[in-house]
This record gives C-alpha cells, sequence and structure tokens, in this order.
C-alpha cells in the first residue's frame, strides 16, 4: 500500500512540477531578454537627451556633436549609430563604439523625422544570462520536487505504516487472539478502526465464552439424557422377545453413536485449525454413516452405496466429515431419487498445488431447480418446507476444517466435499482421478 500510495504522490508531483516548471522556466528565459532590452532603451533615451541638450543649449548641429558625453552610455563591446541630415539634403551617420558587432541585439529611437538612433550589443552575455536563470530555475524546481519526495515518503509510511497494523490485527482477530493492543497511530479515522477493533474483541471474546459454556451444558444435559434412554434399552434387553431385543440392542448402538458424535463435536469445537492434525482415512470414517443410513434407503425402495480408494487420507476432524456427509445423504434421501453414491477419490488441482481429495454425494433424482441453486446453502432457506440449516451446518462443519462443499452439478444433483491443505483455493483446470 505504501508503494502506491507513494507512486500516486510521485505521478501528481511530477505532473505539478511539469506543468508549472515549463512555463516558469520559458519566463526566465524572456524575463532576462526584457531586462537587456529594457537596458538598451534607458541607455537610448539617455543618448536622446544629450544629444538634445547639445543641440539647443550651445546652438551645434550635428556634424559638431561631442561624443565624449555620449561613449559612457555605449555599453561594452557595442555600436551606437546616429542618423542625421547633411548639408545638400543628403544623410549621414555617426559611429560611436566598435565598427562591427557580431549576432547583435539592436535597438532602435527615433527623434523626429529627421534623426534616429540605432544601438547594437553583443547578444551573448544575454544568452549566458538567459542560461544561467534557466539553471537557477530548474535547480529551485529540483530542490522543490526533492522536497516534495521526501514529504510524499514521510506521508506515505504514516498513511500505510497504520493501515497495516490494524489490518494485522484485524487478522490476528479472525484467528482467534483477542488481546487488546493499545497502539494508536494519531490519524482520528484509523484510531476510531482500532476502538471499533477494541468493542469487537471484548464483544467476540465474550460471546465466544458464553457459547463454550453453553456448549458445555447442553452436551453435558443431552449425555444426561441419552444415559437414561440407554438404561431405559438396557432394561429391554432383558425382554423375553427376540425381536425386542434386537431392536433394543440397534437402539443402544445407536445412543452409543450419538454420545461418541456429540463427544467428538465438542472436542472439535476446541481444537485448533485441522492443518495441524493428523489425516484420517477418509472412506473408514464414511463407512459407519453408509451403514447407518442404508436401512431408510431400503425403506423407501432406494440403494445407498459408498465407493473409492480406502487409501484416501485427509487432515480433518472425523466427526465434521461424518455429520457433514450424513447431511447430504439426508438431503439426497428426502429430496432425490434412485441410487445414492458416496464416492471419494482424488482431484488434481491445477497451478501446481497438491492433490485433494473429494467426497461425492450424488443421487439420480430431478435435482435443484435453476432458481434455488444459488442460494441453496443460505441458512433458513429451503424450498421443501425443512428448517433450512441442513446444508449450511454442512458447510460449516467442512469449512472448519479447512475444506469446502459446492454444488457440483444441479441435474441430477451432485454435492463435492474438497479436502485438502489447500482446499479453500477453488481449484482451476482440476483433473479427476478415478477410484482404483
Amino acid at each position: 500500500m505504501r508503494r502506491r500510495i507513494l507512486r500516486s504522490m510521485l505521478t501528481v508531483l511530477t505532473l505539478t512540477t511539469v506543468v508549472l516548471g515549463v512555463p516558469l522556466t520559458y519566463t526566465a528565459f524572456l524575463w532576462v531578454e526584457d531586462i537587456t532590452r529594457t537596458d538598451l532603451r534607458g541607455r537610448l533615451d539617455q543618448i536622446a537627451r544629450e544629444i538634445i541638450d547639445q543641440e539647443h543649449g550651445d546652438g551645434m548641429v550635428l556634424g559638431e556633436l561631442d561624443t565624449r558625453s555620449i561613449r559612457p552610455l555605449v555599453p561594452k563591446g557595442g555600436k551606437l549609430t546616429i542618423v542625421y541630415p547633411a548639408p545638400a539634403d543628403s544623410v549621414a551617420q555617426l559611429q560611436v563604439g566598435v565598427t562591427e558587432v557580431s549576432d547583435p541585439l539592436v535597438e532602435s529611437l527615433s527623434l523626429g523625422t529627421s534623426v534616429s538612433l540605432r544601438l547594437e550589443v553583443p547578444s551573448s552575455p544575454m544568452h549566458a544570462m538567459q542560461r544561467q536563470a534557466v539553471a537557477v530555475v530548474g535547480l529551485a524546481v529540483l530542490a522543490s520536487l526533492g522536497a516534495a519526495v521526501s514529504v510524499a515518503m514521510v506521508t506515505a509510511r504514516r498513511v500505510a505504516d497504520p493501515l497495516r497494523d490494524v489490518a494485522a490485527r484485524a487478522a490476528r482477530l479472525a484467528m482467534g487472539d483477542f488481546r487488546p493492543d493499545p497502539r494508536r497511530h494519531g490519524i482520528s479515522e484509523l484510531d476510531r478502526v482500532s476502538d471499533v477493533l477494541d468493542s469487537a474483541t471484548v464483544e467476540i471474546a465474550g460471546r465466544l465464552q458464553r457459547e463454550h459454556a453453553l456448549v458445555a451444558d447442553v452436551s453435558h444435559q443431552l449425555r444426561s439424557r441419552l444415559t437414561a434412554v440407554r438404561l431405559r434399552l438396557d432394561e429391554l434387553s432383558a425382554h423375553s422377545d427376540p425381536e425386542v431385543v434386537h431392536e433394543a440392542e440397534e437402539a443402544m448402538a445407536q445412543v452409543d453413536r450419538l454420545t461418541d458424535a456429540i463427544d467428538d463435536l465438542v472436542r472439535a469445537s476446541r481444537d485448533e485449525d485441522a492443518a495441524d492434525r493428523d489425516p484420517v482415512p477418509v472412506m473408514e470414517e464414511l463407512r459407519g454413516v453408509v451403514a447407518e443410513w442404508k436401512h431408510p434407503f431400503s425403506e423407501a425402495g432406494r440403494t445407498l452405496t459408498l465407493i473409492g480408494d480406502e487409501s484416501l487420507r485427509a487432515p480433518i476432524t472425523g466427526s465434521r466429515l461424518r455429520e457433514a456427509v450424513a447431511v447430504l445423504v439426508d438431503n439426497a434421501l428426502m429430496h432425490g431419487g434412485g441410487t445414492c453414491t458416496v464416492s471419494v477419490r482424488t482431484v488434481v488441482p491445477g497451478g501446481g498445488r497438491e492433490p485433494l481429495v473429494c467426497v461425492e454425494v450424488a443421487d439420480e433424482g430431478e435435482g435443484v431447480r435453476d432458481e434455488l441453486a444459488p442460494h441453496i446453502f443460505d441458512r433458513g432457506f429451503s424450498a421443501g418446507g425443512s428448517t433450512g440449516v441442513g446444508l449450511a451446518l454442512a458447510r460449516a462443519l467442512v469449512e472448519a476444517d479447512g475444506g469446502r462443499l459446492e454444488l457440483q452439478r444441479r441435474k441430477p444433483a451432485s454435492f463435492a466435499v474438497f479436502l485438502g491443505s489447500s482446499a479453500l483455493a477453488r481449484p482451476q483446470n482440476a483433473q479427476v482421478t478415478e477410484p482404483r
């Protein structure tokens, strides 16, 4: 940011220097010539007064003009030519100074209709002064530009560094660092942002603390209720009817799995990001989900299958992956049709990034209507009369482990979960490797 600010300010300064410096340099150039010509005209006026004084005071004619008082008024290296009438209606010239001036600068003055003055001086001294004036103006412009550049660098640093500090603080806040930062930068707008971040830090920390306490309380209450249910089911397992015993044991298994899922979710909510976790076998985590949902699919006259590479592993939380895929399978059961296939394969993103693990849940139903597809992951949005929480929850669970959940195909519907350290970067020109 500092570089962009500095580049913008330097561009403005350069344009200002060009717009003002060029006319100023040209003005200085003309100013020297104007001073030189003004001096020549002043000398001609003095010479004219001397001539008039001699003519009227002493009664002399121009042929008898005394040039001793005129000669000091002629510049060094210059030539004065006086044109005057002579007897027999002729014209005569009187010269004072050098006989020839190279590259002259000329000024003339007329004294009536019969006498005129012509003063010539070398133009080289004037040109030298013009070059000096241009050099002085150029140095002044460069000095002002250098001072402006220094001010621009200080200003860019003063603006960019506080913005970088505020951005870094916001990033720390996003990473869960809620430590207060008392630094202020003397810029009212940025200090206001820092004050708001302080307030947000306190509010977010308080809310997270309350949510953690609520999660702990809810999980404790659920485990207590599930324990009571399991005790009742354990009593039913002693029934004399084998079918009742079988149903009781299946129900106890469900209760045990639900208890483990609650413990895993509570534990995962307190863990760090998935980047520091050990990779887990994806197929092994999903096998239990598919086994749990096979019976509901059978009752609906449909089939649920799991295919994929048993060796694929991903740095994720198993409970989050199971709950997210369970939501997708339930969504396929409620809104899809035909066979539902859960497949695990690898996806090779473009740009040289490492391969991703892709878990795809697809069915053979009518799919998602075009007008619903952009909002299908919005919390509270539902076109089938449900709560509209399931898909939003599934995406949140996947993203909590650094993954990504997308609607890959609308008709028939196909949802894909991308797992891996670079899953949040959308793969470009991805190549799909079929399961082995």
